[in-house]
């Protein structure tokens, strides 16, 4: 069975915004910008435009297949 681009944007969405809760405790828990967090807010950045572009593409592909009817 294919995933559809809403479900895998969803995901993605909400790996992007675990990164992002993840980063902001541990910059209070240190009081400092290390190494993993600037590695967190990456991961969370790559993974919140990908969930939107895929959320896009999802309702992209419905239009296109409405106009098509």
């Amino acid at each position: 069975m294919r995933q559809s681009p809403l479900f895998s944007g969803i995901i993605y969405i909400v790996l992007g915004l675990l990164f992002t809760y993840f980063a902001v405790m541990d910059v209070q828990r240190t009081g400092e910008w290390g190494f993993f967090t600037y590695l967190l807010v990456l991961l969370a950045t790559f993974d919140l435009g990908s969930g939107i572009r895929m959320v896009l593409l999802h309702y992209k592909i419905k239009n296109v297949k409405k106009d098509k009817k």
